[in-house]
């Protein structure tokens, strides 16, 4: 895994076997950040990165200027893999990690977001509820952006807050924003 641009750019992690996550292809997540970079000023912006995996987005975050991260992961290697990278990156002032379920995390959020990215499992049945969820709680800031990670056998064009996909193979990113 190697965080693709910013400050930190080129720095390798090695997450431990057993880590029940897809990491983001380094492709994909170029392509991601381009056009992110392009939609929106990440330097000090508020994120949250559910179903967090390795880290990896929040690091990428991290390393173009974002000033708060929260991200949601249930998987305690998960949890434990992501502490200690923030903890070499320095990031760990500004980054609050939360063990537990994201459906549960998106109905009680306190504060939106100007960023939210989700990268779930693939085969995730409620899949479809994310978008609606970011939405209805009311989860982004006027002009924020949400990002969901999926394969091309969904199809997000229909929702009234989607804006664009970017495909990278079996690799689709719908993005969303708040108007």
């Amino acid at each position: 895994m190697r965080i693709v641009g910013g400050k930190f750019s080129g720095r390798r992690f090695n997450p431990p076997a057993g880590i029940p996550a897809r990491p983001t292809t380094d492709v994909a997540k170029e392509g991601l950040f381009n056009t992110l970079e392009n939609m929106m000023e990440i330097d000090g912006i508020r994120t949250c990165d559910i179903f967090g995996g390795t880290g990896s987005i929040s690091y990428e975050l991290a390393s173009r200027g974002a000033a708060d991260l929260t991200l949601i992961e249930r998987d305690h290697v998960s949890i434990l893999f992501i502490k200690k990278t923030a903890e070499t990156l320095g990031i760990t002032p500004f980054m609050r990690i939360i063990k537990g379920d994201v459906f549960k995390f998106m109905k009680q959020h306190q504060e939106p977001y100007d960023f939210i990215f989700a990268g779930p499992p693939y085969a995730l049945e409620t899949i479809d509820d994310l978008p609606i969820l970011v939405f209805e709680m009311k989860m982004l800031k006027t002009n924020g952006i949400f990002v969901l990670e999926h394969t091309p056998r969904n199809d997000y064009q229909q929702h009234p807050a989607f804006v664009r996909m970017k495909n990278y193979g079996t690799t689709v990113f719908s993005f969303f924003t708040q108007k």
